[in-house]
């Protein structure tokens, strides 16, 4: 376990030139990699430096110690989740209830390369639930969001209803197409098909046409 807190310590050195910039992106690609693998607490500092092709003089230039690796994993990591769900409430209004189902359930899987060591991450520190509700908050705004630009006619208090079980469909596919997941070849497919169909009929109802009137059948 380890708090995010200073305790005085000096604080991570963000470089001015392009080259420092994209050697601080190689080290936490590095150390983002590790500890997806391996663990916050049996990562190293040494094995960063060294899956990054880094002298670990240049690591701790950078970063004094691994907690401050840490925290600015989670800092990117959530700027990630940030970006991606606004971008998502913007495509959604070029999208059909079907085609956003499918955008949604796959977005878990397709953000997972770019914020793989969250979750060891949030395990290691002393404010992780925090950190873990923080996450899931934008998640559920952001896909509430994309819910009501797709259906504007769902309340707020709906559209989270519906994304906080959308988030949870989203997380059973990504455990599914785990590596040795428990699972059968065809069971993906036929979790995206329920998807599509459960929010299609919970968006239905809300969608208005060109004339104002919604999509719902009488």
């Amino acid at each position: 376990m380890y708090s995010n807190s200073s305790r005085g310590e000096r604080t991570s050195l963000k470089p001015m030139r392009a080259a420092g910039r994209q050697r601080v992106e190689e080290l936490l690609e590095a150390a983002s990699d590790l500890m997806a693998e391996r663990g916050y607490e049996a990562t190293t500092m040494a094995e960063i430096a060294a899956r990054a092709g880094a002298k670990i003089g240049s690591l701790y230039r950078f970063f004094p110690n691994k907690e401050a690796v840490a925290d600015a994993l989670v800092q990117r990591h959530i700027a990630v989740l940030e970006d991606e769900y606004a971008a998502l409430a913007k495509r959604a209004a070029m999208l059909s209830p079907d085609a956003l189902a499918d955008v949604l359930i796959e977005l878990l899987v397709t953000l997972h390369p770019r914020v793989k060591s969250l979750s060891a991450l949030m395990e290691a520190r002393t404010d992780k639930m925090e950190i873990r509700d923080r996450a899931r908050g934008h998640a559920i705004a952001g896909i509430a969001a994309a819910l009501r630009v797709c259906a504007p006619g769902l309340d707020e208090a709906l559209a989270r209803d519906i994304a906080a079980v959308v988030l949870n469909i989203m997380k059973v596919l990504r455990g599914m197409l785990a590596k040795d997941a428990p699972t059968t070849s065809g069971a993906p497919d036929e979790l995206r098909q329920m998807h599509r169909l459960y929010l299609t009929d919970r968006l239905r109802p809300f969608r208005r046409t060109l004339d104002g009137i919604t999509d719902a059948q009488p």
